[in-house]
Formats: C-alpha cells, sequence, structure tokens
C-alpha cells in the first residue's frame, strides 16, 4: 500500500464507532477522524462506500447484483464453512454482516491454533474493496453470477473479521451507519477550513454536482478555491429546490412581497430534463436517471428546446388517451413496471408542463431572478400540445390567486405554487424556502393539507393482519437536526394488496435498532432505514405526550401528532429529506387552531 491509498481496516473501525452512537457531534468528530487518516486519491472512494454505494444514485450505474443466496455462496467459500453453517448463523444472529464476522473469527481461532499464525489475512486496501465491488458490479451476461461469487469471496477470504462484516453489509445495501450527506458536509467543512464559511461553499458544489464524494476529492485534492470555480454541467443533475407551505392567498402575497407569479401544481412527476445536442437525460426529483421510462419526453424535447444545451425542470402528467384529462400520479408507475416501453408509452400517454431554466448554452441561470429564468424559459421552448410552459399568471391580488387556485384544482392539479418574483428570487438548489410557496387543500379533512411522512418502524399486525404489519410508525424532517421525528402511527388507509406487500416492501430495510437519525419516544416492533416515503391525510393536528415532532416548541413535555391519519399513497419520487418537515407541521397546527378559533 502506498500513501496514495488508505488501508480499509482504518474505515471499518470508523464504521464501528459510528454505528455505536447516534451523537451527531459523535459522527462530525469521528468523520474528521477518518478523514485526516485519508489520501486526497481515495476520499471519493471512501465516501461512497460509507453511503453504502459505489457511485451517486444519478449515473444510473449497474448495482452490486448479489442476493442472499449468493451472498452465502461467497461467505461459505471464504470462510470454509459450509452453507448450512453460513445459514444457521445468519438465522441465529439476523445478520449476514454479523455472520460473517462470527464465522471468520471462529476461523481465524482454529487456523491459529493449527498454523500459529501463518494464516494472517492480506492487507486490504480501499482501492481494493471499491475495485473488487466495481467489477462485480459490472460482471454480466453468461457466467457472471459465478464470476461475482468468485470476486467476493476473494475480498472476503483477505479480510479480517471486521472488514468482512462491513463488506457483506456494502453488498447487502444495509451499512445502517445513520450518517446522512448534512454529517458528512459538516466534518468535511471543519477539517478543510473555516467551518461556516467553506460549509456553504461545499454545500453549493454539492447542490450543483449531486456528488457528494467528487466533492470531496476536490476539495482534498484542489482545495476550496477549485471547489468554488465548479460549474454546471448538462448530465450532471442540480439538487432540486422544494417549497414551503401557506394556507391563505393573503398570506402568500405578503410573504412573496405583495406580488407573485402562481403556476399549477401538477399531479406528477416532477423532472429535470438536460439537452445536449440530440441526447437527452431526465432526471427525477430524486436525481435518479429515469430517462428510459420516457422516451417520448426525449422526443419532444429534442424537438422544443431550442437551444443547443439546456437544462429545465417541469412535472410530467399523465393524461387521458380519449379526454385529455390529466391523470393521477399513480398512472406514470406503469412506466417503472413496463419491460416493453413502447406499450407503455401507448397505454399511459404524458404532457410535460415546464416551470424553470437552470442553464442555457453556457449560461447559469440560478442565480438569476425567478421572471428572467421564465422569460428566457419561454425563449428557448417551442411549445406544443404535450410539451409545454406549466399554467400559470402573475398576480398581486387574493382574489385572483383564490380563483386561480380553484381553476388548478378543478382541472385535477393539487394546488398551486406560488413564486417569488422580486430581484432577490434566485433559484436555491437543494434548499426549502419561502421563494416557492405551496397551496393546497383538502376538503375532505380538518387538516389543511395532505403530508408526506417517512416510514420509520412499524407494528406488528393481528387478526386479518397477522403476518404483516398492521401499523406504520412515521416521521417529518427536521432539517435543523437532520433527523426524522415521529408524528403517528399510520394503520388504516391500505389495501389488502398493500398490507401483503408491506414486509416485502420493507425487507431490506429492517435494522435491531432504531435508526440513529430517528428521533422516538414509541418503541417499535420493528425498526427501519428512514427510506420509504408515504402521503397521509388525517382528521386534526394535536399535542402529543407521545410523539417528538415539534417537541417542547409549543408546551413544555409534548409534541405534535396526527389525530386518525390515514394512508393516501407511497411517494417513491421523493427522497426522505424531501418529506413535510417538522416546521411545517407546527405551521400546519397553528393555522388550524386560527381556523376553530
Amino acid at each position: 500500500m502506498t500513501s496514495r491509498d488508505l488501508e480499509f481496516s482504518t474505515v471499518a473501525n470508523i464504521f464501528e464507532k459510528l454505528e455505536s452512537t447516534t451523537k451527531r457531534t459523535d459522527m462530525v468528530i469521528y468523520l474528521i477522524e477518518l478523514f485526516k487518516k485519508t489520501p486526497a486519491t481515495v476520499i471519493d472512494k471512501v465516501i461512497y462506500l460509507m453511503m453504502g454505494k459505489l457511485y451517486p444514485d444519478w449515473m444510473g450505474m449497474p448495482e452490486l447484483g448479489i442476493g442472499e443466496r449468493l451472498l452465502i455462496r461467497a461467505i461459505s467459500i471464504a470462510t470454509g464453512f459450509s452453507e448450512k453453517v453460513v445459514e444457521r448463523e445468519f438465522k441465529r444472529v439476523g445478520d449476514l454482516g454479523k455472520a460473517v464476522e462470527n464465522l471468520k473469527m471462529r476461523r481465524r481461532q482454529t487456523s491459529l491454533i493449527t498454523f500459529f499464525g501463518t494464516a494472517m489475512e492480506a492487507k486490504l486496501t480501499v482501492s481494493k474493496v471499491y475495485e473488487t465491488l466495481d467489477k462485480i458490479a459490472k460482471a454480466q451476461g453468461p457466467g457472471s453470477q459465478d464470476l461475482k461469487v468468485k470476486l467476493l469471496s476473494g475480498l472476503l477470504h483477505d479480510a479480517s473479521p471486521k472488514e468482512a462484516k462491513y463488506i457483506v453489509r456494502i453488498v447487502e445495501g444495509r451499512l445502517r451507519l445513520g450518517v446522512a450527506d448534512a454529517t458528512i458536509m459538516d466534518a468535511l467543512a471543519i477539517y478543510y477550513g473555516r467551518a461556516k464559511e467553506t460549509r456553504q461553499i461545499i454545500e453549493k458544489a454539492y447542490n450543483i454536482t449531486s456528488d457528494l464524494g467528487y466533492v470531496a476529492k476536490i476539495l482534498a485534492s484542489e482545495g476550496l478555491d477549485a471547489l468554488k470555480k465548479i460549474r454546471i454541467q448538462v448530465g450532471r443533475p442540480i439538487r432540486p429546490m422544494l417549497a414551503e407551505r401557506l394556507s391563505s392567498p393573503q398570506e402568500i402575497l405578503m410573504k412573496t412581497g405583495g406580488k407573485t407569479l402562481v403556476e399549477c401544481k401538477y399531479d406528477g412527476e416532477r423532472a429535470q430534463i438536460h439537452k445536449r445536442g440530440d441526447e437527452i437525460i431526465i432526471f427525477s426529483r430524486r436525481l435518479e436517471n429515469i430517462t428510459r421510462q420516457y422516451p417520448d419526453v426525449q422526443e419532444y424535447a429534442r424537438k422544443c428546446i431550442k437551444a443547443r444545451e439546456a437544462i429545465v425542470e417541469g412535472e410530467i402528467v399523465a393524461i387521458d388517451p380519449e379526454t385529455g384529462e390529466f391523470r393521477p400520479f399513480q398512472e406514470l408507475m406503469h412506466r417503472k413496471r413496463k419491460h416493453d416501453i413502447h406499450v407503455a408509452v401507448k397505454e399511459y400517454p404524458v404532457v410535460v408542463l415546464l416551470f424553470d431554466l437552470l442553464y442555457c448554452d453556457g449560461e447559469e441561470y440560478l442565480d438569476k431572478p425567478m421572471l428572467e429564468r421564465h422569460k428566457k424559459l419561454k425563449e428557448i421552448i417551442e411549445e406544443t400540445e404535450n410539451f409545454k410552459l406549466a399554467q400559470h399568471i402573475i398576480t398581486d391580488n387574493p382574489e385572483e390567486l383564490e380563483e386561480f387556485f380553484l381553476s388548478c384544482v378543478e382541472q385535477g392539479c393539487e394546488g398551486v405554487v406560488a413564486k417569488a418574483i422580486h430581484s432577490n428570487a434566485i433559484y436555491q438548489a437543494g434548499a426549502r424556502g419561502w421563494l416557492w410557496i405551496k397551496y393546497k387543500r383538502d376538503y375532505k379533512s380538518e387538516m389543511i393539507d395532505t403530508v408526506d411522512l417517512v416510514v420509520v418502524g412499524a407494528f406488528y399486525g393481528r387478526g386479518r393482519r397477522a403476518g404483516t404489519y398492521g401499523a406504520l410508525l412515521a416521521a417529518a424532517y427536521d432539517p435543523e437536526t437532520d433527523t426524522f421525528k415521529t408524528v403517528c402511527k399510520v394503520g388504516s388507509g391500505f389495501t389488502d394488496e398493500e398490507l401483503a406487500k408491506m414486509p416485502e416492501i420493507f425487507k431490506n430495510l429492517i435494522i435491531d435498532h432504531k435508526h440513529p437519525r430517528v428521533d422516538s419516544k414509541m418503541k417499535a416492533d420493528v425498526w427501519f432505514i428512514p427510506e420509504v416515503v408515504m402521503e397521509v391525510i388525517g382528521a386534526e393536528i394535536t399535542l402529543s405526550p407521545l410523539h417528538t415532532c415539534g417537541w417542547g416548541k409549543l408546551k413544555p413535555n409534548a409534541g405534535l401528532a396526527i389525530r386518525f391519519p390515514r394512508f393516501i399513497r407511497w411517494r417513491p419520487d421523493k427522497k426522505p429529506e424531501d418529506a413535510t418537515t417538522v416546521k411545517e407541521i407546527i405551521e400546519m397546527y397553528r393555522k388550524q387552531l386560527k381556523r376553530v378559533g
């Protein structure tokens, strides 16, 4: 190993420390300790592995593709124990990572007794681990499964017990460290510069590259000035801007400076469309490459975007081919499942409604005011029936805003988004703020709106629900602490089919302890990695001694809970950090009190 690499044991030791704490301050300290030891040449690989992946999701690179059976086979070959023994140990401890660690310990003890220390493992490096996993991911075609097993078993053979545990967990996608992007950025900022200033520069670079490994490598190898020079690139998604929410036109106009651009809020899939010549790449709001699902949108974009290079944002909405009316978001899920995408294109046609411009022919538009972005967007789009600007108005009149809102709802939209149009109304990539405000209503409920919550745990079902989960523990996101705070148990609204599928949906997210980013006073029967988002409606929001959402903000020793919550739908298009925030729940509660009063 050279000074340009790092022993994987160093990484495994830090992983073990991270796994043992739930305190974010401790996590930052451990990450700084790791970054001090990590050469710039491999810091990107260390960060990817820490996040349990090999590349950013948006690259659309192949995943490792090793299921439980192949993992057991690889562990058997690496340890010398039969597959039955591996299975038995796995069943005993409930974790393949822990199982391989225990078996390696047993095998090493036997080897040491027999050979007096001759059977020591080879020193693994970060590069060796990463490159082997990369080969496993890229192995395709006949014989690829055998090659994957051979590569993995060789890696596990050379690994120490602790290293083997974390390698297996990386392969499984169940690393369980509880480290989020924000925590990694905090640690990088403290280690590489004056924390506050450096943190802002790191975050800006991350927001326009969506690649934390890449950002860390530039910072570590070229310094902060190089990071400041990073520019938008077509093909690299920009982290989307998010909106706050309010419940009246008057409040919206006050927040946006008296005059606002108001657009229909469509019930579709938010899309960031990149154009480079004839090449079109489409990213979801989760920054996943969804280009394959939308060959029709690719064609529309090629013909209608009159720029050589551009990045535009809009909503892809399913429509009824007979009437042209909007269909609900769920219809788009057929595009994900269809192998023959051209059949899906005919069965589930879409329109694209554009609402922002982020880049055009060498010029970045993030820091330009909303109206300037909107004007340029209109200039470069040749509108057609299937590819056009979102329906919008500019108004300073609350009655006109309300009337437009009602007309959008009547068309099948969720409501409207009001956008500030003053000179400082820039595009805040990766941030949620008052420059964009959602205005939605659900007339069937006392709650102002539906909310998007993260599933953090579950409770076993009884009676008809025996064998599946009876209720899910749901949480709101707190950006201030980068944690998920519980707000309700959701047990109604699920169809029998959805209930039956639940164990499969959460199978790979089960952990044997509360996740470090979850703040809960309730004890779930099963804990999950906070990953799955669902949309929920309830009767009202109440004070609660059991839930941690907004704890102590409104009353000592009380949080907020959603009363009589009901499941509406899964939101696979949303990341956990896109969920409704604690602050939003508090605001909804306050508005509800005013309404009741």
